[in-house]
Parts: structure tokens; C-alpha cells; sequence
């Protein structure tokens, strides 16, 4: 038999959990999120080898998926003030970093930032030598305003990181302890939106930290030493220490490892996922079995970027959506998330909910119904067409072309959808749908990418590709993937006419299995 995977998704409404073998579900369990994540990991993980009869030393290894980040940034809770540093000057100076973020986020963050001499053109020349003096008076005053996590940015910095790579140098010398992203290790070659990419994740490290470390404790606990994995936003594995240092790369995972495992359980490559959790829908666009990557800056809490991320489409539609009644019925955006067992009517609570509209209609069977049989028939139809309505829209908002498309639904609250929708071949709802996005972290594999400019004129076209190609290939090998399983997902040409000769962007993702013998003895 194959090896036993473990995989969990932290949700801000549930935690699930479950084991996969060879591809298929052995086991699953699902349990509230709680509010210091740990005792809800454990409990999860615990009731689900109980539930399976197989012990911790079964475990081959561990793949977690979290929205734990994404939320805390949205949410504007647990960031820290941070420090940018930018590397361009002479040029860039007309925008400084941070520049159209919403003043709220910048009340918490603070604006303590800086744009020295230094930085690269595409084709690798100097902007200017890098400015030391200013990088270490930067740093002092830094230190001086209590800012413990910095952000560095470099033009071209994917292409050249050495500038980047000193002053986070000078910035540790100066600041002892201090917590350093680099932008060359985030998003793409644009260079504000990967600087904002960065200065989120410095935004966000000391909850990494207390995240991974819970994620970790956990495991302990429970006496797992297998080896341990975070699922990252394009479908694949980062190691967790790596997530302590990354922890944006971790945005969006949730509805990724959702839509990965709705293509595992329904056996469809292509295909509309529709998502729907305690608090929001995602739908995106399944191509050869992983999320379309959205091909525009992101925005995330009100911040662009550009750092791979799904191409999505969120509404606040949820099992824990709120449900009000004026001239017509609104349904969501407001949620109850995680007290829905709480405060939902079919729990004895007082609050009206989209699952007490499911309830009613006869679609769920959770809870006390008796509790919802006052509702009025007309109230509750009114509930589900809104609900109904929600979903269409964001389908054909998704859809690239008129014509109707297999949509696969998953998650808890994929019980509100009652009726057939407009525009839609067929709907699947596969089972074992409610905790799809577990089942996506359990069997998601591990990447490598390369996205950088080159000259055909110069260098050829079929020798750049075959480097780029060995290149992405290396990144993916190191980061344990087996190499026979490596297959290249997406190559990406982009000419750049505004430049002379024949200047182009390349990108090149591959994708394998991971490598779990590798991974254990490197570990």
C-alpha cells in the first residue's frame, strides 16, 4: 500500500482533517475552528486516528492549509509596524512605498519608509551603487521607532538580488533580531506590486511564527514526526520553516486546495468549482486539474500585488451568512463564521442564518428544524433565490466564453444550493465534498517556477527556453519534488515591444510529486 498523507485545512469556520492513500480518501473529520488554533489542530487530528484506527507512526507525512494570514491581514488584526526600504534611487522617488494603501492599514503599520540610491535595470545594468550610509541611517531610525520587521525592495530585484541581499545585511547588523523580507523572494518582476507583496509579509511574521509554531505543537502532541508541509497559494508545498519566513506566499491556499480537491473527488480536469464555506464563495476556473492563475494585480485588503494567486471570484455568501428581510431578502455579507453552532436559529440561537433557510426547505437535515418551522414558505423561496442568484452571478463572471460549463460544488455549505442554476451543464456535488479543501492540501505536489527577462536576439530562443526550463526544473527538485513526476504546467512568452531588439518575459512552471524519502532524510 501507499503512503498515508495527512491532510489538514484551517478555515475560519472549520477545522477538517483527513487521510488519503493512493488518491483516495481513507478518512475524514470536521470540527470548529477555535480561536488559538492549536486545540483545534489537535482535536481534528486526534478524533481523525481514532476515527481511522491507524496510529501517529502511520503518518507519512503532514500538508496544512490555512487562511489563518489572509484573514489577519483583511481583517487588520495581529500585523506589526514594519519599515520599507527601497533600492531605485535616482529613480521611483515620485511614489514612495506604501503610497495609495488604505489609511487604515497605515494606521497600524505605520509609514516608516525610505528610497536610496541603488537598484538594477532589466537587463541587469546598475540605476545606481547601492547607497550604504542611507541603508544604515535607514536602519537606525528604524530602530530608533521601535520597527522590528523591514521590508527591502530593489528594481529588477528577481533578476539580480545581490543589492537586496546586502542591505538586509546591513539592516540585521544594525538592528539585532530584526525580521527581514526580501521583494526578490516574492510576486514577479513589476516593482510595486512586489513591494507591497513584501511589506505584507513583514507585516505579518511574528504571527507566522506563532501560527506555525502552534501547527507544530500540535503534531508533537500528537506524536507525528513525519515530515511537515504548508500548502502555498498555486496548489503546491512549502516546508513549514519556510512559511515563517513566507507566510504570503500562503494567501488564497484555502480555495486552492479547495478547487484542487474537488478535480481529486468529482475526476474533472476542467471545470467552475464553487466553493462555498461558512462565510464566503469561491469560484474559480479548474484548467488541467489546478486553479487558473489570475493573469492582473490581486488585491488583497485593499493592497495590489502580483505574486501568483488563483483567479477567484469571492462573495459573501456562507453557511453562516446572515439572512435579512426588507423589500426583498438579502442574504450575506455579514456572518456568523464559527458561532453558527452557537447562534444559528436551528441551535437555539437567535440569529437567521442561510443554513436555517436550507433547513427550512428541506435541503439540510442539521440541527433542531422544528425550530425554523414558523419561518413563512414565501421568506424562505425569497432566501433561495437570492442565494441562487449570488452563485449565477459569480459563475458567469468566471466564465470565459456563453456557452454552459460543469460546475462542481464543495464545501459545508454547498447544502444552500437546492435548485439547478442558470448557465450551468451540470452540477456535481462529489462526495466527501465538505472537506474538499483538505483533501487539495493532502495531495498537493511541489513546484518550482522561473520568471525572468531575456534577449532572443542575443541568446536564442530554444537555449533561453532550455535553460529557463532546467532552471525551473532545479527549483522544483530541490524543494523535494521526485524527479521522474516532474511535468512543466505553464510556459509563458511575453515580447516586449517597447524595448529594442527582441526582449522578452519568460516564465516557466513544473510540478511534481512530492518526494517523501527525500524529504524525511533532509529533514
Amino acid at each position: 500500500m501507499g503512503a498515508l498523507r495527512l491532510g489538514v485545512d484551517v478555515g475560519g469556520t472549520n477545522t477538517d482533517a483527513v487521510l488519503v492513500r493512493d488518491g483516495s480518501l481513507v478518512a475524514s473529520f470536521k470540527t470548529p475552528t477555535t480561536q488559538d488554533v492549536e486545540s483545534g489542530v489537535f482535536h481534528a487530528i486526534q478524533s481523525l486516528l481514532e476515527l481511522a484506527g491507524v496510529g501517529a507512526h502511520s503518518i507519512a507525512t503532514v500538508m496544512i492549509g490555512t487562511t489563518q494570514f489572509t484573514n489577519a491581514f483583511i481583517e487588520r488584526r495581529r500585523l506589526v509596524p514594519i519599515g520599507v526600504i527601497r533600492l531605485a534611487a535616482p529613480a521611483t522617488t515620485s511614489v514612495p512605498p506604501l503610497y495609495d494603501w488604505p489609511d487604515e492599514l497605515v494606521q497600524v503599520l505605520g509609514r516608516e519608509v525610505a528610497i536610496v540610491g541603488g537598484g538594477y535595470e532589466f537587463d541587469g545594468r546598475e540605476i545606481a551603487p547601492l547607497d550604504e550610509t542611507a541603508v544604515r541611517d535607514t536602519a537606525r531610525k528604524f530602530q530608533t521607532a521601535g520597527v522590528r520587521s523591514i521590508a527591502i525592495s530593489s528594481a529588477f530585484a528577481p533578476i539580480n538580488s545581490s543589492m537586496e541581499d546586502r542591505a538586509a545585511q546591513i539592516v540585521r547588523a544594525q538592528i539585532p533580531g530584526a525580521l527581514v523580507s526580501l521583494s526578490s523572494e516574492f510576486g514577479r518582476i513589476g516593482l510595486l506590486e512586489r513591494e507591497n507583496a513584501t511589506a505584507m509579509n513583514a507585516s505579518l511574521l511574528p504571527l507566522a511564527g506563532t501560527v506555525v509554531g502552534s501547527f507544530r505543537r500540535a503534531l508533537e502532541n500528537l506524536g507525528i514526526q513525519a515530515p511537515f508541509f504548508i500548502s502555498q497559494n498555486d496548489g503546491t508545498l512549502m516546508r513549514a520553516d519556510e512559511v515563517e519566513r513566507r507566510p504570503v506566499l500562503t494567501f488564497a491556499s484555502g480555495p486552492t486546495n479547495s478547487m484542487r480537491g474537488a478535480a481529486l473527488l468529482s475526476g474533472l480536469d476542467d471545470a467552475i468549482v464553487v466553493d462555498i464555506g461558512g462565510t464566503t464563495t469561491d469560484v474559480g476556473c479548474l484548467i488541467r486539474s489546478f486553479p487558473r492563475e489570475s493573469a492582473l494585480a490581486v488585491d488583497i485588503g485593499g493592497v495590489r500585488t502580483n505574486f501568483r494567486m488563483p483567479d477567484l471570484i469571492s462573495i459573501g455568501l456562507g453557511g453562516g451568512s446572515l439572512v435579512t428581510l426588507g423589500q426583498r431578502a438579502t442574504v450575506g455579507p455579514q456572518s456568523v463564521g464559527y458561532e453558527l453552532v452557537n447562534q444559528a436559529r436551528i441551535f437555539g440561537g437567535e440569529i437567521l442564518t442561510a443554513t436555517d433557510i436550507a433547513v427550512a426547505a428541506g435541503s439540510a437535515d442539521i440541527g433542531d428544524r422544528s425550530l425554523v418551522n414558523n419561518l413563512p414558505p414565501l421568506l424562505v423561496n425569497a432566501a433561495l433565490d437570492e442565494i441562487h442568484r449570488l452563485v449565477e452571478d459569480a459563475i458567469d463572471r468566471m466564465k470565459t466564453n456563453r456557452a454552459d460549463v460543469p460546475v462542481v460544488l464543495v464545501g459545508g455549505g454547498s447544502i444552500l444550493i437546492t435548485r439547478a442554476l442558470n448557465g450551468v451543464a451540470r452540477v456535481l456535488v462529489p462526495e466527501n465534498s465538505s472537506v474538499a479543501n483538505a483533501v487539495g492540501a493532502a495531495i498537493a505536489q511541489v513546484g518550482g517556477e522561473v520568471d525572468s527577462y531575456f534577449d532572443y536576439e542575443r541568446e536564442g530562443r530554444e537555449a533561453v527556453l532550455n535553460a529557463v526550463k532546467s532552471s525551473a526544473f532545479r527549483r522544483a527538485i530541490a524543494a523535494g519534488a521526485e524527479p521522474s513526476s516532474l511535468r512543466i504546467v505553464d510556459v509563458d512568452e511575453v515580447p516586449l515591444g517597447y524595448l529594442p531588439g527582441k526582449k522578452v518575459r519568460v516564465r516557466v512552471k513544473v510540478i511534481g510529486d512530492l518526494n517523501i524519502g527525500f524529504v524525511a532524510n533532509a529533514q
